[in-house]
C-alpha cells in the first residue's frame, strides 16, 4: 500500500514538467520551476527549517555534556598575593605568598539521575530530529498548496483572457451590425458592457495570480529581484481519476510515516524518564573529591617584631607545604519542604498529559487524512461532472451564437450562454487542481 501511495505521489510530482510556464505577462518562458524544484529549493534554503536543524545540533551538544557529567572533573587553581607591613618595628616590610592546587571531583551516586539525564537527552535528540522532519513536511504542504493556487490562478487568467477576447470579437461584429441598423443601440451597449466586465475579470485573475506567486516566493525565501515562473502540469484525465487505496490503509501508513506521531511516542518516553529523574531526589548522593597542592611565602618573619626567627627558604617550603587530600561526601535528603514529592507528582501528571497529547496527534492525523481523502474523492467527482458541464455549455454557447448571428437569439441569451461556459471552464480548473492538491497531500501522509 505504501508503494502504491508513493507511485501516485511520484506520478503527480513528475507530471509538472516545463511544457507551459506562466510569467507576469502570461507568455511562455523557458526558465521555469517545477513543483519538485520548488520543494528541493525550500528544503535547502528555508530559514525556519535551518533554525529547527540548529535546535537539533544544540541538543546534540547537550547530550555530549550529559555524558561527560558521568566522568570526573579536574580543575587547577593558583593564587598570588603581596602584603606590605609599613611599621618600622618589623623585620621585613614585604611578604609574597603563592599557592598551587589541583582538584578532582566525581559524583559516585545520585539515585541514577546522571544516567537518566543522559537517556533524556538522547530521547530529546530524537525528538528534535523528528521536529526537523515535521517542519519539512509543513513546508512541503504549504508550498504544494501555494503552487497549486498559482497554477489555478494562471490558468484562470488564460480562461478569462479568452473569454474577454471572445467578447471583444462579439462586440466588434455587433458594432458593424448596429451601424448597419440590424440591431438596436441597447443590444450593442449590452455586449460592450459584457466585454468591459470580462476585461475586469482578466485583471482580477491576474491580481490573484500575482498574490499567490508572491506567497510562493516568500515560502521559498527568494529575493525581491528573483523571478519565479512555474511549469504547467501535463496531467491526463486518467491520472486525475486514479483509484485511491483504502482510506484506513492510508491512515495506517501515516501513523508509521508521519514524524509527529513518532515524536509523540518519544514524548511519552521522555516523560517516563522525567518520573525516574524526580524519584532520584529521594535517594542519597555520594561524591568523591581528591586534590594536591602546595604553597610558599617569602620573608616569613614579615610583620613580626624585630629579632624574630626567619622562616624556611622558598625551595624548602614547596616540599614542606605539599599536601594531598581525598574526601567522600554523603548527602542524605531528610526533609526538603516537599519539593521532591511535588516534583514526582508533577512528573506523573506531565506523563499523563504526554499520553493524551499522543492521542490528540493521532486523532488530528486521522482528521487530516480523512479530509484529504474525502477531498480527493469529491473533487474527482466534481471534475468529471464539470468536464461534462463544460462540454454541454460549449455546445449551448456555439448554438446560441449561431442563432444570434441569424437574429433568432438576443444579446441577453448570448451573454448568458457565454457566462455559463466561462463558469463551467472555471469549475473544471478548480476541481482539477483541488484533486491534484489532495492527492499530493495523501502522498505526504
Amino acid at each position: 500500500m505504501t508503494k502504491q501511495l508513493f507511485t501516485i505521489g511520484f506520478m503527480f510530482t513528475c507530471a509538472f514538467i516545463p511544457i507551459l510556464a506562466y510569467g507576469q505577462d502570461g507568455d511562455s518562458l523557458s526558465n521555469v520551476w517545477t513543483l519538485t524544484e520548488c520543494l528541493d529549493y525550500a528544503m535547502e534554503h528555508n530559514i525556519q527549517l535551518k533554525q529547527t536543524k540548529n535546535t537539533y545540533l544544540s541538543g546534540v551538544e547537550d547530550t555530549k555534556q550529559a555524558r561527560a557529567a558521568m566522568f570526573p572533573s579536574l580543575s587547577a587553581s593558583t593564587s598570588q598575593s603581596l602584603a606590605n607591613y609599613p611599621s618600622p618595628d618589623v623585620t621585613d616590610n614585604n611578604m609574597y605568598t603563592g599557592s598551587y592546587n589541583l582538584n578532582a571531583n566525581m559524583t559516585v551516586f545520585r539515585g541514577g539521575s546522571l544516567s537518566t539525564a543522559l537517556k533524556q537527552q538522547k530521547v530529546q535528540n530524537e525528538m528534535d530530529l523528528l521536529s526537523v522532519e515535521e517542519t519539512a513536511n509543513d513546508i512541503r504542504i504549504s508550498i504544494i498548496q501555494a503552487y497549486m493556487q498559482c497554477l489555478y490562478a494562471a490558468e484562470s487568467v488564460i480562461v478569462n483572457r479568452s473569454t474577454a477576447d471572445a467578447s471583444k470579437a462579439q462586440r466588434d461584429r455587433v458594432e458593424e451590425m448596429w451601424k448597419a441598423g440590424s440591431i438596436s443601440r441597447v443590444d450593442f451597449a449590452q455586449l460592450e458592457s459584457q466585454w468591459m466586465s470580462d476585461e475586469y475579470q482578466v485583471v482580477s485573475a491576474q491580481t490573484s495570480y500575482d498574490e499567490y506567486l508572491l506567497q510562493l516566493k516568500q515560502l521559498l525565501e527568494l529575493d525581491i529581484m528573483d523571478e519565479l515562473n512555474l511549469a504547467g502540469p501535463d496531467v491526463s484525465e486518467d491520472e486525475i481519476m486514479s483509484v485511491l487505496p483504502p482510506k484506513y490503509d492510508i491512515y495506517l501508513a501515516a501513523l508509521d510515516a508521519m514524524p509527529e506521531v513518532e515524536r509523540g511516542n518519544l514524548s511519552v518516553q521522555a516523560a517516563e524518564l522525567e518520573i525516574n529523574q524526580a524519584r532520584a531526589g529521594f535517594f542519597p548522593s555520594v561524591s568523591l573529591s581528591a586534590g594536591v597542592g602546595t604553597s610558599f611565602m617569602t620573608a616569613t618573619g614579615a610583620g613580626t617584631a624585630t629579632g624574630s626567627t626567619p622562616g624556611y627558604s622558598v625551595g624548602n617550603q614547596y616540599w614542606n607545604n605539599f599536601h594531598e587530600n581525598i574526601g567522600l561526601t554523603l548527602s542524605i535528603p531528610i526533609y526538603s519542604n516537599r519539593s521532591n514529592r511535588t516534583a514526582l507528582n508533577k512528573a506523573r501528571i506531565a506523563a499523563d498529559n504526554s499520553r493524551l497529547e499522543l492521542q490528540s496527534i493521532e486523532k488530528t492525523l486521522l482528521q487530516e487524512v480523512e479530509s484529504a481523502y474525502q477531498g480527493a474523492i469529491s473533487n474527482q467527482s466534481r471534475y468529471m461532472a464539470a468536464v461534462q458541464q463544460e462540454d454541454y455549455a460549449r455546445q449551448s454557447y456555439d448554438l446560441t451564437y449561431e442563432q444570434f448571428s441569424l437574429g433568432v437569439k438576443n444579446t441577453v441569451e448570448l451573454i448568458t450562454a457565454q457566462n455559463e461556459l466561462t463558469s463551467a471552464r472555471q469549475e473544471v480548473l478548480q476541481s482539477k487542481y483541488m484533486t491534484l492538491l489532495n492527492l499530493e497531500l495523501l502522498n505526504i501522509y
